[in-house]
């Protein structure tokens, strides 16, 4: 297991933490005040804090993931799933939501908005070639090899 440094901003509602031993993500809450939660309407989105900010290790990436409660019950999802943390950023981790449903949805104080999964990145260098090497699939793509 690696640490990962996390300072929690004056609005932060704690520190993210795992639901259960077998999850794979972080749980990210809400840091929003008491009396100032955030209504999405339907087919809008929203930018919500979560009061952390963390530095992660060189070669590794947060990505910040949709929680499956929230899209089955509710219709909301995160926007830009995944998102992508660098190890390098040190500014706030915000969540950008949105309500896909045909109602409106709230969102308060420490509900938890989305899931965070630290992994190892691989850097590449790129290469410009003449041309590539041909396989059986060739361009195909968007349902070329069926449904």
């Amino acid at each position: 297991m690696i640490e990962v440094p996390f300072t929690l901003l004056p609005h932060a509602d704690g520190l993210p933490r795992y639901a259960s031993d077998g999850a794979a993500g972080l749980d990210l809450a809400a840091a929003l005040p008491d009396d100032a939660p955030v209504t999405i309407p339907p087919l809008g989105r929203a930018m919500i804090p979560t009061g952390l900010t963390m530095a992660l290790p060189a070669g590794y990436e947060a990505q910040v993931r949709p929680r499956s409660g929230l899209a089955a019950k509710h219709g909301v999802t995160v926007l830009n799933a995944p998102g992508t943390i660098d190890c390098d950023y040190r500014g706030e981790v915000k969540v950008v939501l949105v309500n896909l449903s045909d109602i409106p949805f709230t969102v308060a104080r420490g509900e938890r908005i989305a899931q965070m999964v630290v992994a190892p990145v691989t850097r590449v260098a790129p290469v410009a070639v003449a041309s590539l090497d041909e396989t059986t699939r060739g361009a195909g793509g968007f349902g070329s090899t069926g449904r």
